[in-house]
């Protein structure tokens, strides 16, 4: 459902992506797991089109992410770190807005609308002015943007940065709920994060895949915090090894 085929970004001199390739099967969860700055961003908006790769390809549902990039997001549903969200207005207008902008038929709109709302639990908050909401209520308006359209694919981008452990659960429930009939890839540097809500974890660090693994396998061998620590520091090693056979050369 999602593939990524030795995606490269450069901006200049510095390499963000390095030959990034990992596929996600439909109806899975996948954590994509790394440090701030491992590439994890960059990787999101090449796979929504925001950004161009500079060399490599990405596809959603069998569509280029290139060559088809508005067939790509009639099949995705995007939540970024910081949801596109108009503060002025209220949850339910602000709703019907991204139907439109969704170019979702008007006989889907009400049925779509109420399921997201239902959904993402906002039903006691849909006249609600979304500039007055807590943050998490927000991310929730920002989550339901996302997959109000229900698409085959959701991307969230660090779903719960800076939510109370409250928040963090509710929203942690509401991904989890999305499995089966949504294929999900949830970026985050939370270890937490990924063992409490995926089935696999790719591991990125320096812009390249360092490990992947299902969290099944993961649980019964070694913690997630040991396995990540374990490949950052093999990374690390190896960067530093080539960085001095360079230095010789």
């Amino acid at each position: 459902m999602i593939k990524a085929e030795y995606l490269t970004k450069t901006y200049g001199m510095f390499t963000a992506l390095d030959n990034v390739s990992f596929e996600v099967e439909k109806g899975e969860i996948v954590g994509f797991l790394g440090v701030n700055g491992a590439g994890k961003t960059t990787t999101m908006r090449i796979l929504t089109g925001f950004y161009q790769p500079t060399s490599g390809s990405a596809s959603i549902a069998g569509y280029s992410v290139t060559d088809h990039p508005m067939e790509v997001k009639k099949r995705i549903g995007y939540l970024p770190e910081s949801p596109p969200l108009y503060p002025e207005m209220s949850v339910q207008s602000y709703l019907k807005f991204v139907l439109e902008l969704k170019k979702v038929p008007r006989k889907s709109q009400n049925g779509l609308l109420e399921w997201a709302i239902e959904k993402c639990g906002l039903k006691e908050r849909r006249k609600s002015i979304i500039g007055n909401l807590s943050k998490g209520f927000r991310q929730r308006v920002g989550l339901a943007q996302a997959v109000i359209h229900r698409p085959p694919v959701i991307i969230l981008d660090e779903p719960t940065v800076g939510l109370d452990p409250i928040q963090i659960i509710e929203i942690r429930t509401l991904i989890k709920e999305f499995s089966g009939e949504h294929t999900v890839l949830l970026s985050t540097h939370v270890l937490s994060e990924v063992t409490a809500t995926c089935k696999r974890a790719i591991i990125i660090h320096r812009g390249h895949i360092a490990h992947e693994q299902k969290i099944q396998d993961l649980s019964e061998k070694k913690s997630l915090e040991e396995v990540f620590l374990e490949v950052i520091a093999k990374d690390m090693a190896h960067e530093e090894k080539k960085a001095k056979l360079s230095a010789v050369h």
